[in-house]
């Protein structure tokens, strides 16, 4: 199965050396799956888009720095594609600034969150199992624990959008839009090193100080580690159901 991976956000300049970028950070966390996707890499933030809905077998919006409320040239193609994609029941995942722009897309609110910035490892309450959630598990946990870093959230759900996971922080951390789109607030790509190097470098200047801190504590210690096989094996399914 060939996944289209549409990169809407560029790595800062501070960290780009040191990590790959998004596109080939989705490959590594799918293939952990083992199942066998191949990709192919679109830089839509660059003006380069598909040329058409069917170039792949399903398709996956990456995070970005930018706002989906910014409008840009970029986010409205994007924007006719997505609505496209789910008119014919396309498979689609989106992730951060992909969860947010699918909601944009098809009727929701994204905007500025009055709780502030969500950093760090963030565990979220599974509120409803989902068939690729139990494939090969016996039972699905409670919880999932994910890799944060966001300000803006989704305030206002699309008709189509249910809720699968959740928390106090992020009520809509998780949604389904029938059987063809998955997104997810947070950020399943994402390592440990990557996540500390964004706190790292935005601490005391772009995220307060003590929220920074406080994230980084954490991530220590027991229960202080995101579910990532458990992820890629979820969107992996997911496609392939």
């Amino acid at each position: 199965m060939k996944i289209g991976i549409l990169e809407t956000g560029l790595l800062n300049e501070k960290v780009a050396g040191r990590f790959e970028p998004y596109p080939i950070m989705f490959a590594a966390l799918l293939d952990q799956a083992k199942e066998g996707l191949t990709y192919q890499s679109y830089s839509v933030i660059n003006g380069e888009m598909p040329v058409s809905i069917d170039d792949c077998d399903g398709w996956l919006i990456t995070g970005s720095r930018h706002g989906v409320y910014e409008k840009l040239d970029w986010m409205r193609l994007l924007e006719s594609f997505i609505q496209k994609l789910y008119e014919k029941q396309k498979p689609l995942v989106g992730i951060c600034f992909g969860h947010q722009i699918i909601a944009q897309a098809l009727g929701g609110l994204v905007t500025k969150s009055d709780k502030g910035w969500g950093i760090g490892l963030h565990h979220y309450k599974i509120e409803t199992a989902q068939s690729w959630m139990t494939h090969e598990l016996s039972s699905v946990p409670e919880k999932v624990g994910i890799y944060a870093f966001h300000q803006d959230q989704i305030s206002q759900l699309p008709a189509a959008a249910a809720v699968f996971i959740s928390s106090d922080f992020c009520p809509y951390a998780g949604l389904i839009y029938g059987d063809s789109i998955l997104s997810v607030q947070a950020h399943p790509e994402f390592e440990a090193s990557y996540e500390h190097a964004l706190i790292e470098m935005y601490a005391g200047n772009v995220v307060p100080e003590p929220v920074a801190v406080n994230a980084l504590v954490g991530m220590q210690g027991p229960d202080s580690s995101a579910d990532t096989q458990m992820l890629a094996r979820w969107i992996s399914h997911f496609f392939i159901q």
